[in-house]
């Protein structure tokens, strides 16, 4: 748990699962720490497991499950994949490093993901895929994004960074696209410093993306007896964790229930303790939708104008509470301008939530104390 005694409630804090120490001393004294070793086994089949996903394979990072996804749907320079203005830059990036041109969605005012009623508008003849992200592990509206997916024969990309264990109507995330990816930065939910998963739930794309994750061979299958050598097969790049990096993964999907158990104990008492604050100060809180179960990924308010957002994060860091801003809009950024284009309509949602919002501190070291000091510090802030 986080010790109250110190001077600033951090944003983030990592936990430290209770064999995770145990789990990388018994990964190192093995003398095989690359790749694809007993522990990268036994966590995937834990995301496995939770997600719901066909296959998992494990990687670096949540960006290069992502860039491995441009690979797998072969794009070319000049076709699109439409995508959030209000996500992390790898969600276009990565698509951008194959010639693809980003074609940036509005968000939704409530949930904040890709508003699913601006889509067709910027289907076009080159569009080949949607990518959606979950917003604070907050689903989408798969059913309709689906729907349009299917009339115009696209490939649906989930970037499922923030929603490990969130559902859409009782399914996971995850499990909803061709391919889905997965981040394990030190700033999730289950960590393991840096690396992520590549989620393939169409089948036809399994042995490929086996190839390209280990830099375009068949290696995998040389290791599983299937080759006599193995060959350069395919393009592709140095995609594998090493198992070091795996056994903390581990460590941490065991406790995963117990993580987000405590997760949501955070997140409740600030969506319940702050409602009267937010009403009266005309701040907003997260929206979950009732057919929709979210991780407590993350918590924000969103505060009227970006003067006020600045000065929460200011009144809160002079009372020891460290709060940040989120994502900026890709839309208008120098890259996006360079390699994408914004989709009819614009994105003026993004833009003035992105000057409105401030994350509070949510993990699960952070004990009741902790909650209660940084909802105390929102509390005395008021808006004139």
């Amino acid at each position: 748990m986080y010790a109250t005694d110190l001077r600033t409630v951090p944003f983030n804090r990592t936990y430290i699962a209770d064999n995770e120490l145990d789990y990388l001393t018994e990964a190192v004294r093995g003398h095989s720490t690359c790749g694809d070793g007993p522990f990268t086994r036994r966590a995937t089949v834990l995301v496995e497991q939770i997600t719901g996903a066909g296959q998992a394979l494990l990687t670096t990072s949540c960006t290069h499950a992502l860039e491995m996804s441009a690979i797998l749907l072969d794009l070319r320079p000049g076709d699109e994949v439409i995508t959030p203005s209000f996500t992390f830059m790898s969600t276009a990036n990565a698509f951008a490093l194959r010639g693809a041109v980003p074609v940036f969605v509005d968000c939704r005012p409530d949930t904040l993901n890709l508003d699913e009623r601006r889509l067709e508008a910027a289907i076009t003849e080159r569009t080949r895929a949607v990518v959606v992200v979950h917003y604070a592990g907050v689903a989408c509206a798969m059913d309709e994004i689906g729907e349009l997916a299917r009339r115009y024969g696209l490939a649906v990309i989930e970037d499922n960074a923030h929603g490990l264990g969130g559902r859409y109507r009782g399914r996971p995330l995850g499990s909803f696209g061709c391919l889905a990816t997965q981040s394990f930065h030190e700033t999730k939910n289950i960590q393991c410093g840096e690396a992520g998963a590549l989620l393939v739930n169409d089948t036809a794309l399994t042995e490929r993306a086996e190839i390209v994750r280990e830099k375009g061979t068949d290696r995998s299958r040389f290791y599983r007896g299937q080759v006599d050598k193995y060959r350069w097969i395919d393009i592709g790049s140095s995609y594998l964790p090493s198992d070091v990096l795996a056994a903390q993964l581990t460590a941490q999907l065991e406790a995963f229930d117990t993580i987000q158990a405590r997760r949501h104990e955070v997140w409740d008492r600030y969506h319940e303790e702050l409602a009267d604050w937010a009403a009266g100060n005309g701040a907003g809180q997260p929206t979950v939708p009732d057919d929709r179960a979210h991780p407590a990924h993350l918590y924000y308010l969103l505060m009227p104008d970006l003067d006020h957002r600045q000065a929460l994060i200011a009144h809160l860091a002079e009372r020891g509470v460290q709060a940040v801003f989120h994502y900026q809009p890709l839309h208008s950024s120098p890259a996006g301008i360079r390699y994408g284009r914004t989709a009819p309509g614009g994105c003026p949602v993004t833009e003035q939530v992105t000057d409105r919002l401030v994350r509070l501190p949510l993990f699960a070291g952070l004990d009741e104390p902790g909650v209660t000091r940084v909802i105390d510090a929102v509390r005395t802030y008021e808006v004139s």
